[in-house]
């Protein structure tokens, strides 16, 4: 069930007057948790049993965290939670990437080897829950966190429907506390909810789908016979296709959940305007970037210990996000990228005295940019069916090449307005916020505006695609 569908609004409309009626507050936690999994369920109903063995397991294994003194059985414990969860998401997301490479590998020393194709359906959402799942059972085992007391409300938070498929990625610290009072949204909390939903579709069925998405599938599924001036269009359109995608999403899911009484942290802080790829990291897929860094990065050793080490870290963790994304060498290949500017920047500002390296105003835009340009380059590995396409793409931007697509002008000109546009609301709100720039504006402006997108839902349906991040 998709966001933006006639389903899930008549869903949605059911779930919230469930929500204003006078039951209990148990029984509207109950309510929300048996909607949160017939939501899931309209994708494939069997993995729904997926969602429950993860729920179920870390709830004890987390109970059993919570008694336990000896350091051998929290361990033990914890190996428990990691192996029942990655074990998972490894044989349904990577089986057939781990055959594929072996053959691969195969074939690379002389041995000639057809494996029969495991054709496993990925369960959609997996990434996001595992990781959401695993940050309870990681918590307590770190003594970040006691066991929860309540059961419902542990089920509620790891499968609550508005963030489930495609996040954010919540933190129990942050959401468990929201179920012990009744929540229930103010008018003003309604009614900004309902303009966040609003903006999440806008940018998803307008900007992502029907603007954006048809110049980057032209120039992707024909890499071979693009030009400078093609490459670079298309790659603009997937840049801006696939924040408006998932920002989208996230949108989304933040007003649902407001609606809902529910407070769900931000997952994009205009990442276009970083200057340099450590605050890109700040801005971009926050959820997870700091996922990362807290259960990942900092356990590694972070940087306590000493540049080489600092750095060995920073590319396993890029690495490793790389794969979280998808099954592929190419994202391998992304998040490796990522992980070269990081480790590059740290070296500048190193070399820099461990100063910030932007001055004015004038000089952050223009570091902005260039980290923009490098960002657009590690896109093509994401979006590119496979490396040929990849490299491709990346040396006619670089080095150029006649055009031979038939990109027309009103699409290509809209590429470019809507990535100026994206780029500057970027740079004008990179230290504030939507809420901000909202509160500035008169009340009929934003009604208007709110109308024109819901005009432009209806009108400009796009080819109702599924949201980029359910195939992660």
């Amino acid at each position: 069930m998709r966001f933006n569908t006639l389903t899930f609004i008549v869903f949605f409309a059911i779930v919230l007057v469930l929500h204003h009626l006078p039951f209990t507050w148990r029984a509207k936690k109950r309510n929300l948790l048996i909607a949160s999994y017939l939501f899931y369920a309209a994708w494939n109903p069997p993995f729904v049993s997926l969602l429950a063995i993860s729920t179920l397991v870390d709830w004890f294994v987390a109970k059993a965290l919570g008694s336990a003194v000896s350091v051998r059985k929290r361990r033990v414990l914890l190996v428990v939670s990691l192996g029942v969860n990655l074990g998972l998401l490894g044989f349904f997301k990577y089986s057939d990437f781990l055959l594929e490479s072996f053959v691969s590998f195969l074939g690379s020393v002389g041995v000639q080897y057809q494996a029969p194709r495991l054709g496993i359906i990925l369960p959609v959402g997996i990434s996001f829950y595992t990781f959401q799942t695993l940050s309870y059972t990681l918590d307590v085992y770190m003594g970040k966190a006691r066991p929860w007391h309540s059961f419902l409300d542990y089920a509620l938070f790891v499968s609550f429907f508005p963030q489930l498929v495609a996040g954010p990625i919540v933190r129990a610290v942050d959401f468990l506390p929201q179920c012990i009072e009744p929540r229930r949204a103010t008018a003003t909390q309604m009614g900004w909810g309902l303009s966040l939903l609003t903006l999440g579709l806008f940018e998803k069925v307008v900007l992502a789908d029907y603007f954006m998405a048809p110049t980057a599938d032209l120039v992707y599924s024909a890499a071979a016979n693009a030009g400078f001036v093609d490459a670079w269009l298309g790659t603009l359109a997937f840049s801006g296709q696939i924040f408006f995608d998932f920002a989208g999403y996230s949108t989304c899911a933040i007003g649902v959940g407001m609606c809902l009484g529910f407070a769900l942290p931000d997952n994009f802080r205009f990442p276009y305007a970083a200057v340099g790829f450590s605050d890109f990291w700040r801005r971009w897929h926050v959820s997870l970037s700091t996922w990362l860094r807290d259960y990942l990065y900092i356990p590694l050793g972070g940087s306590r210990k000493g540049t080489t080490r600092t750095q060995i870290n920073v590319m396993l963790t890029m690495l490793l996000g790389g794969l979280w994304h998808g099954a592929s060498w190419r994202f391998v290949a992304w998040g490796g990228l990522h992980g070269i500017y990081l480790v590059i920047e740290r070296g500048v500002r190193y070399l820099w005295g461990g100063g910030r390296l932007a001055g004015s105003w004038l000089v952050k835009a223009s570091l902005a940019l260039l980290t923009y340009f490098l960002v657009c380059i590690t896109w093509a590995f994401f979006r590119a069916p496979d490396f040929p396409s990849a490299f491709r793409i990346v040396k006619t931007m670089l080095t150029g090449a006649p055009n031979q697509l038939a990109i027309g002008r009103f699409n290509g000109a809209m590429v470019l307005l809507i990535t100026a546009g994206l780029l500057g609301s970027h740079w004008l709100l990179r230290d504030g916020s939507v809420e901000q720039a909202a509160a500035k504006c008169p009340w009929w402006l934003i009604g208007l505006i709110l109308a024109v997108m819901l005009l432009c839902i209806v009108l400009l349906p796009g080819d109702n695609r599924a949201f980029i991040y359910f195939q992660f």
